[in-house]
């Protein structure tokens, strides 16, 4: 475990969290990322079928893997294993720069007694180019924060709250989101599904205008107004993925309901 071999070098003490499953293609980049000035790594693995266990135990000083409960569930109890005062989570297919590596070092160091967390701003490559506008951008929340003040709240979209007052850092962290086409539309099904899930679980009920009129307004917001044509091709394409997440998930919902109201008919 290359941990060991550095820790007590490391002047700041900042708890890194990272949950995984099958992230074999990114996790290494991201975790090298946080390597030199980590504290501590913490990797919660759901049960990866590739390579991520034997990848984050190169760089976590502390590794386990937990059936998955549900983000919200799953980031929590990743951060609970955090021993510092500070955390900072990053996704297994993101990576810090190094220049907001830097960032963060002088900004705990100068005015972190001002501040409860941080908003850290992201930037995402995406089929061979870096995002610039669309319904991708902006794209930022918090990231870093005193594990005593904040903690990850909702469902599949699940952010950190912080109780106290936020700052903001300059720097951008990256994200490299898909593999391909194909993996986007993989991940978009998952998704889809969670989200019609947790609809159906807060009470939402389906309506027929939400499936008509919520695809195109998406993509006349994101790909027209918010200008993600000027993205070109990679634009295009998360525009039209993004009209299909908005119609699959509402679609999505009325089968759930469906079938709902047809169980309790089955029952009586």
């Amino acid at each position: 475990m290359y941990y060991e071999d550095r820790v007590s070098n490391i002047m700041i003490n900042i708890s890194v969290c990272m949950i995984t499953f099958n992230n074999g293609r990114t996790v290494e980049r991201a975790l090298k990322s946080v390597f030199p000035w980590a504290h501590e790594i913490i990797v919660v693995d759901s049960f990866s079928t590739d390579n991520t266990p034997k990848i984050a135990k190169k760089y976590a000083n502390h590794f386990e893997q937990r059936q998955w409960p549900g983000h919200m569930d799953q980031y929590n109890h990743c951060i609970s294993k955090a021993k510092n005062k500070w955390v900072i989570f990053i996704d297994a297919d993101e990576e810090i720069s190094s220049e907001l590596s830097q960032e963060i070092m002088q900004r705990i160091e100068t005015d972190s007694s001002k501040y409860d967390g941080y908003i850290i701003h992201r930037r995402t490559f995406y089929l061979g180019r870096w995002i610039m506008r669309g319904g991708w951008v902006p794209d930022y929340e918090i990231r870093l924060f005193k594990k005593s003040k904040g903690a990850f709240k909702g469902g599949l979209h699940a952010k950190v709250v912080v109780q106290g007052k936020v700052g903001t850092l300059n720097n951008f962290y990256f994200h490299y989101n898909y593999r391909d086409i194909a993996d986007q539309i993989d991940t978009i099904n998952n998704y889809s599904d969670t989200a019609a899930r947790d609809m159906i679980a807060e009470g939402r009920k389906f309506n027929f205008i939400d499936l008509i009129f919520r695809p195109p307004f998406r993509f006349i917001k994101e790909y027209l107004v918010k200008r993600g044509f000027m993205d070109g091709m990679p634009g295009f394409v998360i525009a039209i993925s993004t009209v299909y997440y908005v119609f699959i998930k509402y679609a999505k919902l009325w089968e759930l309901q469906k079938d709902l109201k047809e169980s309790n008919k089955s029952e009586k």
